[in-house]
């Protein structure tokens, strides 16, 4: 296949776009420096220097993909998401032969949108009922992305992910390591996770059936949610520290980052025979904090 990831330095785009040279796959990678650009093609990764939203850089190349993947982040990510996908939509049936397989289109939403629960086990195909305040802007995104009547069409949500550096967590190894684990919500609560190379081998089996796949939601998560007490106590004894607290949250996003999530994804497992082989964050956190540190020290 020729893939094209936008965002494909970032936390989940490098891992996916790895995962997909890996597998074979010729891939280009969208990234916004040269620096970036360097490192993309020491992986074997094409590289195309633009922002995600400078679309008439990339867009060129979508008449001839098989898959292009939105991975993007950053403040602007709700208006820059819609402007990617019209931008593309119109691209793609321009200048895409007609009878052509449709381009397949894989939008990165987020377990967010589910919401906080304490109570109701969720599934892949649970209705989004009250999504987080930070991110309910995702449920329509998601809705207008599935519904585009020119591109083939797959959403994947994330959850929490951990791994290499860390990613939203690394704040939270952060004050770990100036000796107080601090972090946001209350006792009692859980957190559905992903680990980075988890979630990209998830990217590539969608990439690479995802023309069976239209339509479909994908949520990425281990098959059991963690204690937020025991990840908070476990990081507290690996890095040396006496006990933790948690913190009121002050705005929107850091209310997001205490999210109780009980999810229990199946169409990964169902469809596309996906399951998750990393350590979970309370059982690995000393090898996951160790990453963390070096990657500050790069």
């Amino acid at each position: 296949m020729k893939v094209l990831v936008l965002g494909a330095s970032g936390f989940i785009g490098l891992p996916v776009a790895q995962a997909l040279v890996r597998a074979g796959h010729v891939v280009y990678g969208v990234t916004r420096s040269e620096a970036k650009a360097k490192q993309l093609a020491a992986e074997e990764i094409i590289p195309i220097v633009a922002e995600a939203g400078q679309t008439e850089k990339w867009v060129q190349f979508a008449s001839g993909l098989d898959v292009v993947i939105e991975a993007i982040g950053g403040a602007e990510i709700g208006t820059l998401s819609l402007k990617v996908l019209k931008d593309l939509s119109a691209a793609t049936q321009t200048h895409r032969p007609s009878h052509a397989p449709k381009l397949t289109y894989i939008y990165t939403s987020g377990t967010w949108v589910h919401g906080d629960s304490r109570t109701e086990i969720i599934t892949d195909t649970t209705p989004c009922f009250k999504p987080v305040d930070l991110v309910s802007w995702r449920v329509g995104r998601e809705q207008e992305v599935l519904h585009d009547p020119i591109l083939n069409t797959v959403v994947i949500r994330p959850a929490l992910l951990y791994g290499r550096s860390g990613s939203l967590l690394a704040p939270l190894f952060k004050s770990a390591s100036e000796g107080k684990v601090a972090w946001y919500g209350t006792p009692g609560g859980r957190y559905a996770l992903i680990h980075c190379d988890d979630l990209a081998d998830l990217y590539l089996r969608v990439a690479e059936k995802g023309q069976t796949l239209g339509g479909l939601v994908f949520d990425a998560a281990n098959d059991l949610t963690e204690s937020a007490d025991d990840v908070l106590a476990k990081l507290a004894e690996v890095a040396g520290v006496k006990g933790y607290e948690y913190i009121k949250p002050s705005n929107l996003y850091e209310v997001a980052l205490g999210t109780t999530c009980l999810l229990r994804p199946y169409l990964g497992r169902a469809l596309l025979g996906w399951q998750p082989k990393k350590p979970g964050l309370v059982d690995g956190l000393a090898t996951y904090y160790a990453a963390w540190k070096a990657s500050t020290q790069l």
